[in-house]
Parts: C-alpha cells; structure tokens; sequence
C-alpha cells in the first residue's frame, strides 16, 4: 500500500474543530487588513499638529496607504501562486509588523507615508490570500461560513483598533497628549498593531499550504494528506478531480484572465464589479473618517470615538448574522437584501445632512436630526455589515476557477483597493465642497444601481464544490 492509499484510508472523517483553526489563522490577515486600515481613524486630528500637515497632506497619508494595498494585493496572486499561499501570509506578516513599528516611530509626514504605504502591501497582500486559502480549504457545505471569517476578522479588526484608539485618547486626555513612558498616545495607537502581526506570522508557519497549490506542484501526496484532514470521504477522487483543474504544466499567468476575443474573461468583470460596489456605497467613510465627521456635526472627539467603536461592534454582530444565513439563505439573497437597506438609510442620512444648519462652515445637528443620523448610520453599517461586507469575500475567494483564482482574485481584490482609494480620496474636497448630503446621495445611487448589479449579473455559487466553478 502506498503512502497515497493510506492516507486515504486512516482518515475518512471531516474535522471541524481543525478546519476552523486553519481558516481562523488565514483570517488573522482580515484582522490586521481591518486594524491597519481604521487605526489612523482616532490619530487623524493629531497628526495635523504633530507633523504641522496639511488637509491634503493628512489626506494623502490614508489615501496612499490604500494604493500601497492596491499594489500589494495585485502581485499578491502571483506570489501565492508561485511560492505559495502559506508564504504570502508570513510576507504579509512582516510588512504589518515593519510598518506598526514605523509608523509610531515617523519623524515627518513623509516618512509616515511610507510607513503607511507599507502596510498597505502587507493589507493588500492579506486581503487576496485570506479569502482564496479559506475557500480552497473548506468543504463546500461549509464555505460560505468559514469564508465569513474574512470579514468578521476585519470588522473584529477595525472594531479593536477603533477601541484602542478610544482606549488611549480617553488615558492621555487626546491622541495628541503624551501617554506611557511620555511618548505621543497616537504613536501607541500604532503601535498596538505589532502583536497580532507577529502572530500571524507564528500562525501562518503552522498551517498547511492548500490541497489546491499542493496538487498544482504535483505534491498529491501532501494534498491528499490536507484533504482527508478538512475533507474526508474518497480524497483520490478529489485529488483527480483537482487534477483536472489547475494548471500543473506551467505556473498561472495573468494573461490567463483573457477571452479569446482578448478582453477579460466576463467573470472577472463580474467580480470586479462586486469589488467597485462595495467601497462605492460609502462605508470606509464611515470607519476612516467617523471620529472627525461626528466631530463636524457637534459631537466632541471623546463621544465621536465611542460613538465609533460603537459603529465598530454594530458590524461584527451583523458579519456574525452573515455567518448563520450564508449557506442557508445563499449569497445572493442576502447581497439584494443588503443593496435595498443601504439605499434606504443612505437616502435618509442624505436628506438628514442637506437640511442640517450650517455653523462656521459645518453642519450641525441638533435635537432629533442628529439622533436621525446616528441611526441611519448605523443602520446602514448593519445592512452592509450582513450583506456587501462578508458576501463579496465569500464570492470573491469561491466564484472564480482553480486555474484562474489567485490571479482573479488579485485583481479583483486591486479593484477594490483603488475604489477605496478614490471613496476616500474624493470624501473630504466632497465634505468641503458640496456637502454632506450630497455625498451620501452618491453612496444612496451606487447602493441602489448595485440591486440591479446583483438581480442580473450575479450568479448563486452556495454548495457548489470549487471544482465545479
């Protein structure tokens, strides 16, 4: 009997308790894509004082850490294809870990950019390898769930950083006052990134590389090893059947992406669409400039930041709806249902914010107008957090084929960081300019053009096994 048979044989039974493990760990990069992304949310005001920057400055520092993650995840395909999903992570690990140190360290805002633009290819770089390893080591019965992990990690992400952010700055008195050992708390709020990147690295050395990978280097019998662990059942048929569906005689190319008439394959398009979507409906306004927008509108900056770590908690409880309702109700169902209640809440927050009284420049509200806003808001980060937020990554690390799925993700996944890029970008001169209501008018009119997105182009991919994509 060869080592491949008794693989096969010794392990028949699927083992939750270690799928989730392995899965968690990939989801760890979701973590710090979250908490590197919403960190700089309570240092914002600081940073103008501390570096004597201006608007466009300050701007720039989030702007390009989000192209950074552009970059980092568009090569982050081609590095996971050619070395490996397991690798990547421990690349991504360490640009986490260089740029948390870096970024509490900066001297300048320019050096500050940097620091952040590097953490921005290790966010890039996770956002493509967290959903592509989970889905292509989960059961099929089970992917729509564990694919949810991405974005609860995220949000749980951008919940902890937003509450060490408020944590700190309620401590020292303001981000810009001196905390421990006398050191500026906004450069503790960056520092607080350092342990979880180090774990992800420790983690990431001790999981399994993907059957996938595994079989497209020809290593059956590693694969097969993974695949009677988070599989079980006939795992030669499933080798065979994976066979099939990789490349195995070259390494996969970007040009694999292409129709024969030489233009993207449609299910790229598809999934770039889906990435365009969920930053065009507004909702990392909401988590990169929350604390200053709530600020804007009357509230102090101690309540704008607990009312952002509120927001926070509000969308790790709805991912974790996602979750339970994934491979129940489908993926689509809940992306309609998310498209219909976005549309309405922005609509509201919208009309809100065009009436608001103009003070010193700023809206304000007042009495039931501001509670109007703060519900609206909130309800709008529910709706997204059930639907658009976990969803996409869902559909994302699945839709695509074993040939093509490190590559398309990866541009997909770029996709999406450059929407981000110009949602966040355009947010401020938009802020200054035309007004809140105005703003949130254009996120209201992609939530809504995003129904008719999903009713006609998008297809149901619950239960079906990766190899039949």
């Amino acid at each position: 009997m060869t080592r491949f048979d008794e693989t096969i044989t010794d392990r028949k039974k699927f083992n939750s308790s270690y799928v989730i493990l392995i899965a968690g760990t990939a989801a760890l990069g979701g973590f710090l894509f979250g908490f590197d992304t919403a960190v700089i949310n309570g240092a914002v005001s600081a940073l103008y004082d501390a570096f004597n920057a201006t608007s466009w400055a300050i701007g720039l520092s989030v702007s390009t850490a989000l192209l950074g993650s552009a970059v980092g995840a568009f090569f982050a395909g081609q590095i996971a294809d050619r070395y490996g999903r397991v690798k990547t992570m421990i690349i991504a690990s360490i640009l986490f870990t260089i740029s948390a140190i870096g970024s509490g360290i900066a001297v300048g805002i320019g050096d500050f950019i940097f620091w952040r633009v590097l953490g921005g290819l290790g966010v890039g770089a996770a956002s493509v390898i967290a959903p592509a390893y989970i889905a292509e080591v989960s059961p099929a019965r089970y992917r729509g769930r564990l694919g949810s992990l991405q974005q609860l990690a995220i949000v749980v992400g951008i919940f902890i950083a937003l509450l060490a952010d408020y944590v700190i700055a309620v401590s020292a008195g303001s981000a810009a006052n001196p905390w421990l050992f006398n050191i500026a708390a906004w450069r503790w709020m960056f520092w607080t990134e350092i342990p979880p990147a180090v774990l992800y690295g420790i983690g990431a050395l001790r999981i399994p590389e993907s059957p996938r990978y595994l079989v497209a280097q020809g290593r059956e019998d590693d694969a097969a090893s993974v695949l009677a662990k988070v599989e079980g059942g006939d795992v030669r048929a499933k080798v065979r059947e994976i066979q099939q569906t990789v490349l195995r005689e070259r390494k996969p190319k970007f040009s694999d992406l292409l129709s024969r008439s030489g233009g993207l394959l449609p299910i790229v398009w598809i999934g770039m669409g889906l990435s365009i979507f969920q930053q065009f409906v507004g909702i990392n306004v909401i988590f990169y400039y929350s604390s200053v927008l709530w600020q804007a509108v009357g509230f102090t900056e101690r309540d704008s930041l607990w009312i952002t770590a509120i927001t926070g908690a509000i969308n790790i409880l709805t991912t974790l709806i996602a979750i339970a309702f994934v491979d129940k109700f489908g993926r689509k169902p809940l992306l309609i249902l998310g498209s219909i209640g976005m549309t309405l809440t922005l609509g509201t927050m919208s009309y809100v914010f065009s009436h608001a009284d103009i003070v010193n420049g700023q809206p304000t509200l007042s009495g039931s107008a501001g509670l109007l806003a703060l519900v609206a808001a909130n309800l709008y980060v529910f709706c997204f957090g059930f639907s658009w937020g976990p969803i996409v990554w869902v559909l994302l690390g699945e839709m695509f084929n074993n040939k093509i799925r490190a590559s398309a993700l990866a541009v997909a996944a770029a996709i999406q960081w450059v929407a981000n890029f110009l949602v966040s970008t355009t947010f401020p001169p938009l802020l200054s300019t035309v007004g809140l209501g105005t703003a949130y008018g254009l996120y209201a009119t992609a939530a809504a053009i995003s129904l008719f997105f999903v009713a006609f182009l998008v297809k149901e991919t619950k239960g079906k096994e990766l190899e039949q994509m």
